[in-house]
């Protein structure tokens, strides 16, 4: 049936629409980044077409026992090691599209047209000692298009890639298996989506848990299941706080509440796309935690492109609470393309099988949105370190929890 209403969703929009669409403006974010850190992962996941916009200034530095940082860098000023990007000043902007390539020059600002799916991390050009101290405040607006790029035409670019990769799953054309490409990073790859997960920075608290509190997370249950009690993916964060804090928190941090049917995920479609809006609502399936379906759905990715990639958890209530909050249990993954479902042949969305990336990525987003008090990893026992989703796919994991006490 999904295969049926998403098919019926690529032939009733007439791209003729999405010529006439107007263009919007882009996002603006703003990043610290400072010598002490060799990358910040603004967390924006970039696809085909898209332009960034990049500037930054100098940001005020605490003493006078080094200079002030520059983002167009520093000219006789040595390095204590080998620079990232050789050809550029010391100190100076610099930018990454995927972990581990080569970086490219941003300095006071500069303008990056996306060709391929990539993830935007943020560094200076410092190897070694810092040579200057207050760090870059950097301003990312995403989306601004060029004077030849209507917002119809990108997001006739958008449809076009996600219709050619569910065909492609339609049809059972899928790439081999992903693979970690180095410690940093997850690249994934199937049919035509490619996935590149970076690993973000978490600031993680040192602090023990309670011991009453870890009994209770020892005590849940590792893995969700599917309707057919097969089990799936794995428990892998847990949230502390209201239901009200927590859905403040999630809409702070830019996820989506997930539309609760496929034939709704497709007039909600229609009706925002013809209404010039976005449609950041696909549908996910039913998955159990504590014998019941998830309480809500989340997700996050660009719009339309969703349909094949998409950043998306499940949030289930516990059974308990804790000083008298509410606790929530999630599972966690990221949608890279589609392929079979191992369970009868149909088409289902493929995870990246590498779900601590995800997990993370939950975690980031709520600390950038001012919204975690203190995040903490917790090794249960038993973990699960490699594993299969309900559909059949693999992934692995390091096993940890991560601990999410909201403001």
């Amino acid at each position: 049936m999904f295969r049926l209403l998403m098919l019926s969703f690529f032939l009733l929009i007439p791209s003729a629409f999405y010529l006439a669409a107007q263009s919007t403006s882009p996002s603006s974010l703003e990043f610290q980044v400072t010598p002490e850190q060799a990358w910040t992962d603004t967390g924006l996941d970039l696809q085909s077409g898209d332009v960034v916009k990049i500037s930054a200034a100098s940001s005020p530095a605490t003493s006078s026992s080094a200079p002030v940082c520059d983002p167009a860098g520093s000219t006789g000023v040595a390095s204590s090691g080998s620079l990232p990007l050789p050809t550029a000043l010391t100190g100076a902007l610099i930018a990454r599209l995927s972990p581990g390539s080569t970086p490219v020059l941003i300095g006071a600002s500069n303008e990056l047209h996306i060709n391929e799916a990539s993830h935007l991390l943020l560094g200076m050009n410092i190897s070694g000692t810092p040579p200057c101290q207050g760090g870059l405040t950097v301003t990312v607006q995403k989306g601004a298009a060029a004077a030849t790029q209507s917002r119809g035409a990108q997001l006739r670019s958008q449809l076009g890639n996600a219709a050619e990769i569910f065909m492609q799953g339609q049809f059972g054309i899928n790439k081999p298996e992903a693979r970690a490409s180095d410690a940093n990073s997850t690249t994934a790859t199937t049919g035509t989506a490619t996935s590149t997960t970076a690993v973000p920075v978490l600031k993680i608290s040192n602090a023990p848990l309670d011991a009453d509190f870890r009994k209770h997370l020892d005590g849940l249950p590792r893995r969700v299941n599917d309707q057919f009690n097969n089990l799936g993916d794995m428990v892998n964060f847990v949230i502390v706080g209201s239901q009200k804090d927590v859905q403040a928190a999630l809409d702070a941090a830019t996820w989506h509440v997930a539309d609760t049917s496929n034939t709704n995920a497709v007039l909600n479609a229609i009706t925002q796309t013809y209404g010039s809006k976005d449609y950041l609502a696909m549908p996910m399936s039913i998955l159990y935690l504590f014998g019941r379906k998830q309480d809500f759905g989340y997700e996050m990715a660009e719009p339309i492109a969703m349909v094949a990639s998409r950043h998306h958890f499940r949030l289930w209530k516990a059974p308990f609470t804790w000083n008298g909050q509410e606790v929530w249990v999630g599972a966690g993954t990221h949608d890279i393309g589609f392929a079979k479902d191992k369970r009868n042949n149909s088409v289902t969305h493929k995870i990246d099988p590498a779900v601590d990336g995800e997990r993370d990525n939950i975690g980031s987003s709520l600390q950038k949105a001012n919204k975690a008090k203190t995040l903490s990893y917790y090794l249960p026992p038993n973990p699960v370190k490699d594993a299969k989703n309900a559909t059949g796919d693999g992934y692995s994991s390091d096993g940890r929890l991560l601990v999410v006490f909201l403001q």
